[in-house]
């Protein structure tokens, strides 16, 4: 009874885990805005947005909800990861209409791929080194959480340089095309009106993203990224890495991750 009460307690992955290690970092989030506008580039992730999403009035509060479940899938116990995924399915079912559903594997894979494509980013910028294998095992791990959320593992590319290669070519001559719809979502995550905060607040956010975001797309979104906002890159992520050993674990890691250490009666490596 004990191991099993251990096991359920650990969840899908565990402390020993990559995608522990990277989804634990709260700056990581930084990269959300960069996944979420490779998503609506696609032009029938982006209706289903449109469609099905208060987008114009809690943008916010829907990707607020979306991490949450999804953190919960990675440090929750098998009871709780499993209860995310059916929340998630079960708001998917809802979601479909002319040229899409979300129940779409291949919708799917696209979104998922970006969640991936974001993290194995931003915490070599603004953390410290992941390795190539890490990134594969992150990778890997992620295709759990996929196949649980309705991905056929039998479509998944085969590893970390594989899913790149996708990546690129739904890009370069796929369906991924920025649209009117991505560019009215894209505005609104990337000039966020909030009261009493001044928009120049969000400027590092954007600057990051320009950054993160493959050129094509940053190109599409009307990003500018001048030898300025390079160097501001540069900037940022190597201060992000100086202050990422000297923050407080209340400050630095997720609230999930911290449920998880404390379920666990753990300290984070």
């Amino acid at each position: 009874m004990a191991e099993r009460s251990i096991e359920e307690g650990t969840g899908l992955f565990g402390p020993d885990s990559v995608i522990w290690r990277v989804n634990r970092e709260t700056v990581v989030a930084l990269a959300g805005t960069c996944a979420t506008l490779m998503q609506i580039a696609h032009p029938a992730v982006a209706a289903g947005v449109r469609d099905h999403s208060q987008y114009d009035v809690d943008l916010a509060g829907r990707l607020r909800r979306t991490m949450d479940l999804t953190m919960a899938m990675v440090f929750g116990s098998d009871h709780t990861a499993e209860r995310a995924a059916r929340v998630i399915n079960a708001r998917h079912r809802e979601v479909r209409g002319q040229g899409y559903s979300a129940l779409d594997p291949q919708l799917l894979l696209w979104v998922q791929a970006t969640l991936v494509y974001a993290a194995v980013r931003a915490y070599p910028a603004l953390v410290g080194p992941l390795s190539a294998a890490d990134g594969d095992a992150y990778y890997q791990d992620t295709k759990t959480i996929g196949v649980l959320l309705g991905v056929p593992a039998a479509i998944y590319p085969r590893n970390l340089d594989a899913l790149e290669t996708y990546m690129a070519a739904m890009i370069e001559s796929g369906p991924v095309r920025v649209g009117g719809d991505a560019r009215r979502i894209a505005r609104l995550l990337l000039y966020p009106r909030f009261r009493g905060v001044p928009p120049i607040a969000f400027a590092p956010v954007r600057t990051l993203t320009a950054g993160f975001l493959p050129a094509r797309l940053r190109e599409a979104y009307g990003l500018a990224w001048t030898p300025g906002q390079q160097r501001a890159f540069r900037v940022y992520c190597r201060l992000s890495r100086r202050l990422i050993p000297l923050v407080p674990g209340p400050v630095r890691h997720m609230p999930r991750a911290r449920q998880a250490y404390r379920r666990l009666r753990l300290q984070p490596a």
